[in-house]
C-alpha cells in the first residue's frame, strides 16, 4: 500500500481541532444525555416502553427528513460568516433551549399528557439540533484535504466526543441520588438546564474559531431565494440522486446504518441488566454500576480504540481498520454472558475493551472516508456537496437511531419485561440478555459484508486530489 507524507498546510492546527472537537462534544453530549435520561420514563414515570420508544423514534424520523434540505441549504449559502458558521450558532442555541423545556415533566401528569408535551417540544429540539449538527459535519469534511489527517481531525473529534459518554452515565446516578434529589423526575428538570446551557457554550466554540473551506467555484451554488424555490426544489432532488448513486458512499452508510442499529437497540440494556439481573431490580444496591460501566466504556474508546484504529488506519487503509475494529467488537459481545455474573459484578468490565471497537472504530474512519468520498464527488460532478453528504450519512444514523428506538422498546416488551414490577422473571432476563448480545453481532457482521468492496484506498484518495488540483485550474 503506497502511503503519502501530509504537507504541512494540510494539518489541521491543534486548536482548530480542540474547537471543532468541542462542538462534537456537544453534538455527542445532547444523545448521550437523552439515552440516559429516557430510562427515567419508563422506570419513574412510569410510561409504557413501547410509548417511550416511539418518543424516541417519532421525532428522529422528523429530523432524518429536514437533514438532507438543511445540507442543501448549508452547502449553498452565501454569507460573509461562511455556509456552516452561522447555522451552527443558530442550532446550538435552539437545541439547548429545547433540552431544558423538554424534561419539564413531573409524575402528577397523565400518561398523555406527558407522552404529548415530550413529542411536541422533542420536535423543536430534533429541527434544532439538524440546524447545528448537519453543517457541523460538513464543516469536518472540508477542514483538510489529506487522507491520514482527516483520520486524524476525526479522533480528535471522537475523542472529545467519548468525554460526553464518559459524563453521560453518571448523570443516572446524580437523577436517582436521594441526598440530591427528592425524586428523579425533579432530577431530570434540574440537570437538564445545566445540560442544555453546557453544550449550547460548547456548540458555539466551530462557529466563533473555526475555518471554512473557500468554495472552489462558486458559480455552481443555488440562489437561496423564494423566487428561485422550484429551480432549488429541482436541484435538491438532483443532489439527493447524484448523492445515493454514489456506491462507495452508500456501503459507507449501509455499514454505519447496521453497527449503529445494533448498537443502539441494545444500548439500554447494559442499564436494565445490572439493575435486574445483576441487582435483582435493587435500584440502590446497584448503585454506581450502570454509571462506571457506561464511564469505563468511553475510556476504552477513548484512551484505547480511537488511537489504534487511527493507527491501524493509517498502515493497513480505512476500509481494513474498520473491518479489524469491528471484529474485535463481535468477541467483545460474545464476552457479554459471561461478564454479566451476579456473583461478582466486575466481571462486567472484561469485554469493554473488545466491544469498544465497534462504536469507537465506526465513527472515527466513516467521517474520514467519507470526506474522501466528498473528494470523488467534485470530480465527477463539479462541486462541493459536504453538507448534503453529511446530511445523508446523518439521516441514515438517524433513522438507524429512531428504528432502534423503536425496536429496543418493542424487544422489551417481546422478552417478557415489566416496567412496573422490582423483580424481572428469570426467562424474561435470560430473553434480554440473549438479544444483547445476538443483535449487535448479528449487525456487525452484515456490515462488514456491506463495506467489502469499498474502494478508495490512500493511492486512489491522492490520485483524486491531484486530479482535482488539475480541474480546479482549467475551471478558475
Amino acid at each position: 500500500m503506497a502511503h503519502y507524507k501530509t504537507a504541512s498546510e494540510d494539518i489541521v492546527p491543534f486548536n482548530q481541532k480542540i474547537s471543532f472537537g468541542a462542538g462534537h462534544l456537544a453534538n455527542q453530549l445532547f444523545p448521550a444525555a437523552l439515552g440516559v435520561f429516557m430510562v427515567v420514563l419508563v422506570m419513574s414515570l412510569n410510561m409504557n416502553p413501547v410509548l417511550a420508544g416511539i418518543l424516541g423514534a417519532a421525532p428522529r424520523l422528523i429530523d432524518a427528513l429536514t437533514d438532507p434540505i438543511m445540507g442543501f441549504i448549508s452547502d449553498n449559502t452565501r454569507s460573509k460568516w461562511g455556509r456552516r458558521k452561522p447555522y451552527i450558532l443558530l442550532g446550538s442555541v435552539i437545541t439547548g433551549v429545547a433540552f431544558m423545556v423538554m424534561w419539564q415533566l413531573n409524575p402528577e401528569n397523565s400518561q398523555t399528557y406527558n407522552f404529548v408535551y415530550f413529542l411536541i417540544v422533542s420536535i423543536f429540539f430534533y429541527i434544532g439540533y439538524t440546524i447545528f449538527a448537519t453543517p457541523l459535519i460538513g464543516l469536518g469534511y472540508e477542514m483538510t484535504p489529506d487522507y491520514n489527517e482527516r483520520t486524524r481531525l476525526m479522533a480528535v473529534s471522537q475523542w472529545m466526543g467519548q468525554i460526553a459518554w464518559m459524563v453521560a452515565p453518571w448523570f443516572w446516578v446524580i437523577i436517582y441520588e436521594p441526598a440530591i434529589f427528592d425524586s428523579a423526575p425533579e432530577g431530570a428538570r434540574t440537570l437538564s438546564i445545566w445540560v442544555g446551557a453546557i453544550c449550547m457554550i460548547l456548540g458555539a466554540l466551530p462557529a466563533l474559531f473555526n475555518k471554512e473551506m473557500v468554495v472552489p467555484d462558486k458559480s455552481k451554488m443555488a440562489n437561496l431565494s423564494i423566487k428561485e424555490l422550484a429551480a432549488n426544489t429541482k436541484e435538491f432532488l438532483r443532489g439527493i440522486k447524484l448523492t445515493f448513486k454514489n456506491k462507495p458512499f452508500m456501503r459507507l452508510c449501509g455499514a454505519t446504518f447496521l453497527i449503529f442499529n445494533g448498537f443502539q437497540t441494545i444500548a439500554q440494556f447494559a442499564m436494565f441488566i445490572i439493575v435486574y439481573y445483576l441487582f435483582n431490580g435493587d435500584k440502590v444496591a446497584s448503585g454506581t454500576w450502570p454509571a462506571w460501566f457506561g464511564t469505563v466504556s468511553a475510556m476504552a474508546t477513548a484512551f484505547l480504540v480511537i488511537p489504534v484504529v487511527t493507527k491501524l488506519s493509517e498502515k493497513y487503509g480505512k476500509k481494513n481498520a474498520f473491518i479489524i475494529a469491528t471484529l474485535i467488537s463481535i468477541i467483545g459481545y460474545g464476552l457479554k454472558w459471561w461478564g454479566f455474573n451476579p456473583a461478582n459484578p466486575w466481571l462486567m468490565f472484561i469485554p469493554i475493551p473488545f466491544l469498544s471497537f465497534g462504536i469507537g472504530g465506526l465513527f472515527t474512519l466513516m467521517m474520514s472516508m467519507t470526506a474522501d468520498v466528498c473528494d470523488l464527488d467534485e470530480l465527477n460532478n463539479g462541486e462541493r456537496r459536504e453538507g448534503m453528504f453529511g446530511a445523508v450519512y446523518w439521516w441514515m444514523v438517524k433513522l438507524g437511531t429512531a428504528l432502534a428506538l423503536l425496536t429496543s422498546g418493542i424487544v422489551l416488551q417481546a422478552v417478557g419485561f415489566n416496567e412496573s414490577v422490582d423483580q424481572q422473571t428469570t426467562e424474561a432476563l435470560t430473553n434480554l440478555r440473549i438479544a444483547d448480545i445476538v443483535i449487535p453481532i448479528a449487525t456487525a457482521l452484515i456490515a462488514i459484508v456491506v463495506v467489502w468492496k469499498y474502494n478508495i484506498t490512500e493511492q486512489k484518495a491522492h490520485e483524486i486530489r491531484e486530479q482535482l488540483v488539475v480541474q480546479r485550474k482549467k475551471n478558475s
